[in-house]
């Protein structure tokens, strides 16, 4: 696995972005917003009541304040990992969680085979590193585990890569596909479960 910045297939370019001051300023802050609609919020909800089976240790990647599990989901382990402790310490979802600038240190601070599931949402165009990240949540991952990255239209735009400026919204989840099946998962697959006249939601979903 090469470096997210050397990989022959993606520019190195694509991994820069308007602001590169420190992460940890960025998000000194918390933000207690949501960032997608809420028809948006429950159309993921109701993927997650899928995708995750009953009883599953489940890592939030690049936490804030809210998960977006179903609250009738019966789970073991849900941990966070994000860059604001107030808005990770006001998830009610998370039984752990931990601050961690996965820009700066892609290696998830995890043992292997940690989780049942690992679930990003709306983050992903943040992570200048990607495809180191993405490798070490697949070695998070037990064996038979699964990710899925959620995404929309929104970001901040001074801190998200300049591949999602530049890029067409199904260029961008091809690119987050490229990202999951380089970093060795398997049966990688994107649906769009977009609700109407909401912001859109598109999933891109590998196994280990």
């Amino acid at each position: 696995m090469t470096d997210s910045n050397t990989d022959t297939q993606l520019p190195a370019d694509w991994f820069r972005r308007i602001d590169e001051t420190p992460d940890e300023d960025f998000y000194r802050a918390p933000r207690f917003v949501a960032h997608i609609d809420q028809a948006t919020i429950d159309a993921l909800r109701a993927f997650y009541s899928e995708f995750i089976p009953a009883g599953s240790d489940v890592l939030d990647l690049m936490s804030s304040w809210i998960s977006h599990l179903p609250d009738d989901l019966n789970l073991g382990r849900v941990s966070g990992l994000g860059m604001n402790e107030a808005e990770l310490a006001a998830n009610p979802q998370l039984g752990d969680f931990c601050v961690h600038n996965l820009n700066e240190q892609p290696r998830l601070p995890y043992p292997e085979g940690t989780f049942d599931r690992v679930i990003l949402a709306v983050s992903v165009q943040y992570l200048t590193r990607p495809l180191e990240v993405m490798a070490s949540a697949r070695n998070a991952l037990r064996d038979g585990g699964a990710i899925c990255i959620a995404m929309s239209h929104r970001l901040f735009p001074t801190k998200a890569i300049l591949a999602f400026h530049e890029l067409k919204a199904n260029e961008r989840i091809q690119l987050v596909g490229h990202y999951l099946k380089s970093a060795g998962f398997s049966d990688v697959v994107l649906e769009d479960r977009s609700p109407p006249n909401a912001d859109p939601l598109w999933l891109v979903i590998g196994r280990r």
